[in-house]
């Protein structure tokens, strides 16, 4: 199965906090689950830690490269065609980083 972690799941699991459910975290530990993180994420991350709502017990792209690496999540880029996929979705959908989530 793949996994696309969105925000708050990746940083509930790598700060192992109780607001990820028992099932999420095992969906996240089984080796046989293929597990993203887009690129979008890692962004929304780095501006919450720029804001101070958001900090890591490590310089944030040490930590950040180091929990990809342990986890074995891989990171999704944003590509040309994710950008026609926002471009045409509703306004409904207008947190600028679910957005590429989306598409």
């Amino acid at each position: 199965m793949r996994l696309l972690l969105d925000t708050h799941t990746f940083i509930w699991f790598v700060t192992n906090s109780s607001k990820l459910s028992i099932s999420v975290k095992a969906l996240i530990e089984d080796e046989n689950n293929e597990k993203l993180l887009s690129i979008a994420s890692i962004w929304e991350m780095a501006i919450k830690q720029s804001t101070g709502k958001l900090s890591f017990s490590q310089p944030f792209q040490i930590f950040i490269q180091q929990q990809l690496s342990l986890n074995s999540i891989n990171v999704l880029a944003i590509n040309l065609d994710h950008l026609a996929v926002i471009a045409s979705l509703s306004l409904h959908y207008r947190d600028p980083f679910d957005r590429p989530l989306i598409s």
